[in-house]
């Protein structure tokens, strides 16, 4: 593949000998990893911090939320944007200008002036930063074959869940010890040595549909229909389903969804081709990934409640006690990878989302019966049944489009995923409505097992033949409107 924007001679020398030793794959491996751990690990920290930067600051705790949420909602509207352009532009290009100008203003933010500039310079951070994410993964499914790549999801998997662990084990002691601000002079510090090494070993993607112009329309309408459901979705417990925002959002969401599939029939070059939908392994792993992200965050946010309303448990002790279901997540991933290898993503998908769907149900009779060692059980079971089904998930949708649709089918897939996440925490919230009673938390963790069986269901429906057999030879490209146009002489 050609470097359009070459490193140098030093950068091709050492590309050239990675090849030689049959390293190069790892390299990518290692190089793309970084760059998404960099830019996502702050997140927790942040978290962990909020109560001081608002005494510093003197405003609300309502108002800091804002640097938590307002970056999420933000990259939920920009991944589609991101991952296209990594496919029309090339993958190592976007990577680079988004780990570059996250760890930039990542320096800035340590000098954060106020609140409101901590929400602005978080919100550009991560939005830029999230160009990572696709692009990371697609630079690593090109560098591996298909059938090596459910291994290779494996470790990516790994990072996505370990970053925040990180972030959640030292943020505390961090931030009482230096204080929040040296959180982002870290995160920058740590990232200048990685963005050096990515310029000299990534190579250039070559792009999709050369001079295809970008899909404005569809950009805007997916950004107002994904952007208005997730405000929705993460304000409604505290602002009320009723208040005008949460409504506007509900209302503009299915208006903005007609308005992109529209715009996708009649655009020479669209942003999400409409054909990939309906192929069965890509629409499947999208709903299985929707629910699942429901199943697994909405029971996740439950726990803190239940720990501390029923057992009464501090806020230290529950956050430990919450560690144990991102560590086994982490540590189970690359395992998943091995396992999806093994006896195929299908199975390998079915066997982790039957595993958390079954950790829910732990959850609701550990409630009932005020079993602490059962919570314990099913915060390591959840984060097992996770860790064994994001890899083969993955691959299987990366493997159900052409390389050329790498970066949005990547996007979608984390875009669907956030939305899922945003979903589950909302309805279960509806469900508990704050009554710290064992028998709300028993039908909160009841529903969530319910959306756990519906990505077991939208699992099963992954054709697991098809997936073998994209895996030896993957999918042809999806065709443009303008393609699929019969041509007139």
């Amino acid at each position: 593949m050609a470097r359009d924007d070459p490193a140098g001679l030093t950068g091709q020398r050492l590309v050239t000998r990675l090849r030689e030793r049959g390293t190069y794959r790892r390299w990518v491996l290692i190089t793309a990893l970084v760059g998404m751990f960099a830019t996502t690990f702050p997140v927790t920290i942040l978290t962990v911090a909020l109560p001081d930067i608002a005494d510093e600051f003197g405003k609300s705790d309502a108002l800091l939320t804002w640097v938590i949420s307002a970056p999420m909602l933000a990259s939920a509207v920009a991944l589609p944007v991101l991952g296209k352009m990594g496919d029309l532009r090339g993958q190592r290009k976007v990577f680079l200008a988004g780990f570059t100008l996250a760890t930039l203003v990542a320096g800035v933010t340590a000098f954060a002036w106020s609140a409101l500039a901590l929400i602005g310079l978080r919100t550009i951070t991560q939005v830029i930063g999230s160009a990572t994410q696709p692009t990371s993964m697609a630079l690593i499914m090109r560098a591996f074959p298909a059938e090596e790549r459910v291994k290779a999801m494996g470790w990516w998997s790994l990072v996505a869940a370990g970053s925040p662990a990180i972030g959640l084990a030292v943020g505390g002691p961090l931030v009482d010890a230096v204080g929040w601000r040296v959180v982002f002079a870290v995160q920058a510090g740590l990232a200048v040595i990685p963005v050096v090494v990515a310029m000299l070993v990534l190579e250039e993607t070559p792009p999709a549909h050369a001079g295809a112009r970008f899909d404005i329309g569809g950009a805007t309408s997916i950004g107002f229909g994904a952007g208005g459901l997730m405000l929705a979705l993460n304000q409604s417990a505290d602002w009320g389903w009723a208040h005008p925002a949460v409504v506007a959002g509900l209302v503009v969401t299915p208006i903005a969804v007609a308005a992109f599939v529209a715009i996708e029939r009649r655009v020479e070059h669209p942003l999400l081709p409409l054909e990939l939908l309906g192929r069965r392994n890509f629409s499947a792993t999208l709903i299985a990934q929707s629910f699942a992200g429901a199943t697994y965050m909405g029971g996740f946010v439950m726990t803190p409640f239940l720990m501390s309303g029923i057992f009464g448990w501090s806020t230290s002790g529950i956050a430990l006690l919450l560690l144990i279901r991102p560590l086994s997540y982490s540590l189970s991933s690359p395992v998943g990878g091995q396992i999806g290898s093994r006896i195929g993503e299908r199975s390998g998908a079915l066997l982790g989302n039957s595993i958390l769907a079954a950790a829910m149900a732990v959850f609701a009779v550990g409630a009932a019966t005020e079993a602490v060692w059962m919570i314990g059980a099913a915060l390591l079971t959840q984060g097992l049944g996770n860790g064994i089904a994001r890899p083969s998930l993955g691959a299987v949708l990366a493997n159900s489009v052409d390389e050329a649709d790498l970066g949005i089918a990547s996007a979608t897939q984390r875009m669907v995923r956030l939305v899922g996440n945003a979903s589950g925490i909302a309805v279960l919230t509806a469900v508990y409505a704050g009554d710290p009673t064992p028998e709300s938390f028993g039908v909160a963790y009841l529903v969530a097992f319910g959306l756990g069986l519906v990505a077991v269901a939208a699992t099963a429906r992954i054709d697991g033949r098809q997936a073998r057999a994209d895996a030896v030879t993957p999918q042809p490209a999806a065709p443009s409107p303008a393609d699929a146009a019969p041509t007139t002489t």
